[in-house]
């Protein structure tokens, strides 16, 4: 179970920092632009959808004069209510997303035929950087070597 939370950790690494910046945006543009927008809509008593659609056009380009607002007017627990909901209702889509891009068993996103058996460039004695036949990412069998150069190759071959 710990290598689908490591694996989606580094899968979606630049999808955290997206995940904070949109969040401050939508807690500094459109939270306070809703807020105070119902605000003003509902000064009379009751809720009026012209003054709040032209509350909330004015406020969605003046994003710190509405964040103002708020504060001056008083209404800082329904900001504050406002973004708890919206924060949770975020943070539902992004844990959404987060478990399904978990990989699905623990060798996902391993490569198959790996040259990890050498290490620091021991291989190329025997193998080659550049030409032959391919055996894995930069590895190949070279063709011009002396001595036995069989290969066995492993899976399926298909044609049709």
């Amino acid at each position: 179970m710990n290598y689908k939370i490591e694996g989606a950790i580094r899968r979606n690494r630049k999808n955290f920092i997206i995940f904070a910046i949109l969040w401050i945006i939508i807690a500094i543009v459109f939270v306070p632009s809703i807020t105070n927008s119902i605000y003003t809509a509902g000064i009379d008593g009751k809720f009026d959808l012209m003054i709040f659609i032209e509350t909330f056009g004015a406020s969605i380009t003046n994003p710190f004069g509405a964040l103002g607002n708020i504060f001056k007017n008083g209404v800082t627990g329904d900001y504050i209510s406002h973004l708890l909901v919206t924060t949770i209702f975020f943070s539902v889509f992004f844990f959404i997303g987060f478990v399904r891009s978990a990989p699905k068993n623990e060798y996902t996103d391993i490569e198959h035929g790996s040259s990890d058996w050498s290490q620091r460039g021991e291989q190329y004695r025997i193998l080659s950087k550049n030409k032959g036949i391919i055996l894995a990412q930069d590895n190949y069998l070279p063709v011009d070597k002396r001595g036995n150069v069989n290969v066995l190759v492993v899976g399926r071959f298909r044609f049709w």
